[in-house]
């Protein structure tokens, strides 16, 4: 039945989030060449809001959970596990007052709506995944930024979306490397469960009646434990939250 709901609601779903994209592209030009930073991140903040809650077009709940009281104003590294493209918004808007930043593919700097334009403006890092020197140092960068501005960075440590829901070893690469630009940061994992059904039958349909969650799990002491122990540590809390 949820499948066959996807039939018949999938197109609605991409013409608002599709609409969402197109109308915060001059919005976001407006407010980063005009306003700056903190007007173009309210202008990101807002865009997915909207992102997040085009879930309703399926019928799908977003909850996300935090519970934690973490630091504002002390750079964290947050630690997902990665199911779709629609983990993102809500990590976005939930996080916003963090400044979370994400490691991205620097092919989605161009050519997509509002996402492209984030990317390129938003103090991420954009890497070429075949140029191993120029992703090193895109990261450390990042890392930079994030101790000059405290900001927080989101780590999909997987690598890749676990496109069946079953969570793949993390890689400690990444974190390693934020690590060395910006040892004080906070190690945060966040557990993300059904995300991967929406997308189970490919982009089309997407299912309907999904019940999507985030979970900011408790921060991972850093004392005495390396960048291996650490992404460990994060992957083993993830686990255990979605019993995996």
């Amino acid at each position: 039945m949820n499948k066959f709901l996807g039939y018949i609601f999938t197109p609605v779903f991409y013409i608002f989030f599709l609409l969402t994209l197109i109308v915060f592209q001059p919005i976001q030009w407006i407010c980063f060449h005009l306003f700056g930073y903190k007007a173009h991140k309210v202008s990101v903040d807002c865009l997915n809001f909207f992102l997040t809650y085009c879930q309703i077009f399926l019928g799908n709940s977003t909850t996300f959970i935090n519970h934690q009281d973490l630091p504002v104003g002390q750079p964290i590294i947050f630690v997902a596990n990665h199911q779709s493209m629609y983990d993102i918004p809500a990590l976005i808007y939930f996080l916003r007052n963090y400044h979370v930043k994400f490691i991205s593919k620097i092919e989605l700097t161009k050519g997509i709506p509002s996402i492209s334009f984030n990317l390129k403006h938003g103090g991420g890092a954009n890497i070429n995944r075949k140029d191993s020197k120029q992703a090193v140092s895109e990261i450390i960068k990042l890392g930079r930024r994030m101790k000059e501005h405290n900001w927080s960075t989101m780590i999909f440590a997987e690598g890749t979306r676990a496109k069946d829901g079953k969570m793949k070893p993390f890689q400690v690469g990444g974190i390693a490397t934020l690590l060395k630009a910006v040892p004080n940061a906070l190690i945060v994992p966040v557990a993300i469960e059904n995300s991967w059904k929406i997308v189970q039958y490919g982009t089309f349909p997407l299912t309907c009646g999904i019940k999507i969650r985030w979970t900011v799990l408790p921060p991972i002491p850093t004392a005495g434990q390396n960048p291996e122990e650490l992404t460990l540590a994060a992957e083993q809390a993830i686990r255990k939250a979605l019993n995996q």
